[in-house]
């Protein structure tokens, strides 16, 4: 073992080897660039979801996961062992479709127990297995039926069930929610962390809606335009997003552009059109460098004396508050959040402050 390879041992020791771990991933498709020189870990036991828009690259990393699609180049490893050279079918990797991919002339059941017939297994052993799969998922008593008298949510209990009976390692799960109404939606996430909770396996989950993910994770990797752009807690991705696309991205933040005007361990001071203000930063920005001012939209205070003007231009009533932007210096648009019986008045001048301390400077974007 050279050098090198024993401080990456002694890494992993100090931070958990991980299940999952990719290393300069990269995939083309006829000279498009789909996946970028990706990196990333994955620690046993964990719900991670892939997060990003259409075409930004994180379906075609599942399908290099999962055995789907070679890598053009890259290292991706399971439990320390390169997947190089292993077929789908032999990796101890499953995976949930979006159209689930039951068979309509199979019974639940026999949908369940469809895989396990190629391990020579006993019938009595694939019985308890199947029982005790549907059981987990809720659909003991829907073993009969074929997939056509089951709502979406049940079709999707019973792909589920199919994908966890062989107990792989990893559970891929492509898209799984996004054939389903919002309110099944919500329940499914519900079922989904508390089934992967029970298993103690590691889900990786693929979606472009940023609420499903922060419901279901216990770390979001962002991507952007074949690229990683962060990978943290959905709490460190909201609060301290590294770059501009993530802030944007998530949540919606008000993004002030600007210069970096200093740089200190304590705060980093950047100028904007709204003023210089001194706040923490994402790690790496120099002084002169473009960044931007990251406000979300429930920072943003109304009716300070010690702020800056804006005028009022939407107002959007959402139940339990109100969804105001308001123009200010520079033509800047800001979105605040109220929470009074009544917003200000469209076209009324309104004066808005914030903390610095509560704010958040992040790199901007690549171009």
């Amino acid at each position: 073992m050279n050098a090198a390879d024993r401080v990456e041992d002694e890494a992993e020791e100090r931070q958990g080897r991980p299940l999952l771990r990719g290393i300069a991933v990269h995939k083309e498709y006829g000279g498009v660039h789909a996946v970028r020189g990706v990196d990333f870990r994955i620690a046993p036991n964990s719900y991670v979801t892939l997060l990003g828009p259409s075409g930004c690259g994180k379906t075609s990393l599942l399908r290099m996961i999962g055995g789907f699609e070679e890598i053009s180049s890259g290292i991706i490893e399971l439990d320390g062992r390169s997947l190089a050279g292993i077929s789908a079918s032999r990796r101890p990797v499953n995976t949930v479709f979006q159209n689930y991919a039951l068979f309509p002339h199979l019974s639940v059941e026999e949908n369940v127990g469809f895989g396990l017939a190629y391990r020579r297994l006993s019938k009595p052993e694939i019985a308890a297995k199947v029982e005790a799969a549907l059981a987990m998922v809720q659909m003991t008593p829907m073993a009969k039926r074929r997939p056509r008298q089951l709502s979406g949510g049940q079709q999707q209990r019973v792909a589920l069930a199919r994908a966890i009976i062989n107990e792989p390692r990893l559970l891929l799960l492509d898209e799984p929610l996004s054939a389903l109404d919002r309110r099944m939606r919500k329940d499914m996430q519900i079922e989904l962390k508390d089934l992967q909770r029970r298993l103690g396996m590691t889900f990786l989950h693929v979606t472009h809606d940023q609420e499903e993910a922060f419901a279901l994770s216990d770390e979001i990797i962002v991507m952007n335009n074949g690229r990683i752009e962060q990978q943290s807690t959905p709490a460190e991705i909201y609060r301290r997003p590294a770059s501009a696309y993530v802030a944007d991205f998530i949540g919606g933040a008000n993004l002030v552009p600007g210069k970096i005007r200093s740089v200190s361990d304590g705060a980093t001071a950047i100028e904007t059109p709204l003023g210089i203000f001194a706040s923490p930063a994402v790690p790496g920005l120099r002084m002169g460098s473009p960044a931007v001012l990251c406000l979300r939209p429930e920072l943003l205070r109304l009716g300070t004396d010690e702020g800056f003007e804006a005028t009022v231009t939407h107002t959007v009533f959402r139940g339990a508050e109100w969804l105001v932007e308001a123009r200010a210096l520079g033509g800047l648009t800001l979105s605040l959040i109220v929470h009074d019986a009544e917003p200000p008045a469209i076209g009324s001048t309104v004066s808005l402050s914030f903390d610095p301390a509560r704010a958040w400077i992040a790199a901007a974007d690549r171009n």
